[in-house]
C-alpha cells in the first residue's frame, strides 16, 4: 500500500515540508486537519485543470464543507487587481487556509494573498505599501514606506503542476495593472507556503510544454546559483544536486509522449526541490531571472523566459569575463551526464571548445523548446523598454558582469531571432 513522505524541504529549515507518494486530495485532507486545524478552505485553481481535468472536483468532494471558497484562474504574472479581487473573497468568507493546484501565477497570488490579509490591503496602494521599497512602485513624491508590516499569518498549501519552485520561496512576483511592470514582494513579513503536495498522477495533465519549460526555469536556478560569484558550498552543492536530476529527467520527459513515466516527473519534482534550496540560500542571481521577470509582461511564459535567456547570459557573461572558471565547471557537469553527452556529440559539439551557453542551447532545443523573442511576437521596437525595466530587477543589478541598459539590449538582440 502507498504511503506518503512527509518531510522538510529544505534540511535545517522548518517551511515548507513537502509530502508525496499519495494522491493530492487525501493528501490535504489530511493535514488540512492535522497539521492546520483548518476547516474553511480557500482553492485558487488553474483554468485549464478545472475545464480539462476531474482533479478540482476530486480536491472538493474529498474535502466537501471544508472548501469555502473557490476562484478559477487567473491572469498570467499574478496581477494586482486580481489579487485584490480573491483578498476581497478570502477576507469575506473568513477563510483560514489558502490552496493552490496549479502552478506559476497561484502560488504568487496566495503568498501576497496571505500578507494582504494579514495587513488589511484592499487598494493598489495598499499593496505598495507591502513592496520591500513602495516608494519604487509610487510616482507620488510623498510616499512612504509602510513602518509597521504584519507577518503573513494564515498558512498556504501549494499542490504544484509545474516545475517552477515559486511554492519553496518566500518571494513572489505582480504585475502592477496601472505600468505593467512586475514587482517582487520580499521581507520579513512574507513567508514561504507551509507544505507542497506533489503528485506525479496530477502532473501527468499539464500540457509537455510548461512542464519542460518550468524544467529548465529550475535549470536556470542551479545554473545561476553556479554562476554567481557569491555563491558558496552549500548552494553550489543543491544546484549541483538539482543539475544531476534535472538534465536527465527532463530528457525522458521529453521522450515520454503519453505522460505516463510518473518516475521521470517525480525525479524532476525532486529536483525543483533542489533547485530551490539552492536558490533560496540568499546566493543572488543574474540577468537570465532578472530580465526574464520582465519578459513575462511583455507575453512570454513564466518557464519560458529561461529557455530564451539562460544560454545568451551565459554567454555574454562568459564574454565579459565575469565567471568563467564557474562556467567550465557547470560544463564538466552536463558532459559527465550520459543522456545530456549523446545529445552534444550528436549536434556536433566539443568539449574542448563549446561553451556553456552552447551546451544549454542544444539541451533546451531537444526538449522542443522556444528559443528567441520572435517566435513571441517581441519585436525591436518593445527591447527598450524591456531593458528599462530589467535595470530596475534586483537579479540584473547582481548579475556576475555589471549591467547597463546597453548590455541588457546586447542580450536581448542575441535572443530576438
Amino acid at each position: 500500500m502507498p504511503q506518503e513522505t512527509h518531510r522538510p524541504a529544505f534540511a535545517g529549515r522548518e517551511k515548507p515540508s513537502v509530502s508525496y507518494g499519495l494522491p493530492f486530495p487525501l493528501t490535504l485532507l489530511h493535514h488540512a486537519g492535522s497539521t492546520f486545524g483548518a476547516t474553511r478552505l480557500y482553492v485558487l485553481c488553474s483554468a485549464s485543470l478545472a475545464r480539462n481535468t476531474p482533479h478540482l472536483t476530486a480536491l472538493k468532494d474529498t474535502l466537501n464543507s471544508k472548501v469555502a471558497g473557490v476562484r478559477v484562474g487567473l491572469q498570467p504574472h499574478t496581477r494586482w487587481s486580481e489579487v485584490l479581487e480573491v483578498v476581497r473573497e478570502a477576507r469575506a468568507l473568513d477563510c483560514d487556509l489558502l490552496v493552490t493546484l496549479g502552478a506559476g501565477s497561484l502560488t504568487d497570488a496566495a503568498k501576497i494573498m496571505s500578507l494582504a490579509l494579514a495587513n488589511d490591503a484592499s487598494t493598489p496602494e495598499d499593496l505598495e505599501g507591502l513592496l520591500p521599497d513602495p516608494s519604487a512602485a509610487s510616482s507620488r513624491p510623498d510616499h512612504t514606506a509602510s513602518k509597521n508590516i504584519k507577518p503573513a499569518r494564515i498558512p498556504v498549501v501549494c499542490i504544484p503542476t509545474s516545475l517552477s519552485g515559486g511554492e519553496y520561496s518566500a518571494f513572489a512576483g505582480a504585475t502592477k495593472d496601472a505600468d505593467g511592470r512586475k514587482y517582487s514582494f520580499s521581507g520579513p513579513a512574507m513567508s514561504p507556503p507551509s507544505l507542497v503536495i506533489l503528485d506525479p498522477a496530477l502532473v501527468q495533465s499539464t500540457p509537455a510544454r510548461v512542464w519542460l519549460s518550468t524544467g529548465v526555469k529550475a535549470v536556470d536556478h542551479c545554473v545561476e546559483t553556479l554562476c554567481s560569484l557569491k555563491s558558496d558550498d552549500a548552494a553550489d552543492t543543491d544546484a549541483r544536486h538539482g543539475l544531476a536530476r534535472l538534465i536527465p529527467g527532463l530528457l525522458r520527459c521529453a521522450k515520454d509522449k503519453d505522460g505516463k513515466d510518473e518516475d521521470a516527473r517525480l525525479v524532476c519534482q525532486l529536483g525543483a526541490i533542489d533547485a530551490m534550496s539552492a536558490a533560496t540560500r540568499g546566493v543572488p542571481l543574474g540577468a537570465s531571472h532578472g530580465i526574464g521577470h520582465q519578459l513575462g509582461p511583455a507575453g512570454v511564459s513564466h518557464g519560458e523566459t529561461s529557455c530564451i535567456l539562460l544560454p545568451a547570459v551565459c554567454k555574454f557573461n562568459y564574454m565579459q569575463n565575469a565567471n568563467q572558471r564557474r562556467q567550465r565547471f557547470i560544463q564538466k557537469l552536463l558532459w559527465k551526464d550520459k543522456e545530456a553527452r549523446v545529445i552534444f556529440e550528436r549536434e556536433g559539439l566539443k568539449q574542448e571548445s563549446a561553451d556553456l551557453g552552447d551546451l544549454l542551447d542544444v539541451f533546451i532545443r531537444e526538449l522542443g523548446m522556444p528559443r528567441t523573442l520572435k517566435e513571441f511576437g517581441i519585436g525591436r521596437d518593445k527591447l527598450g523598454g524591456i531593458a528599462k525595466h530589467s535595470l530596475e530587477d534586483r537579479w540584473v543589478k547582481t548579475n556576475p558582469a555589471p549591467l547597463n541598459e546597453a548590455g541588457v539590449m546586447e542580450i536581448l538582440y542575441m535572443v530576438l531571432e
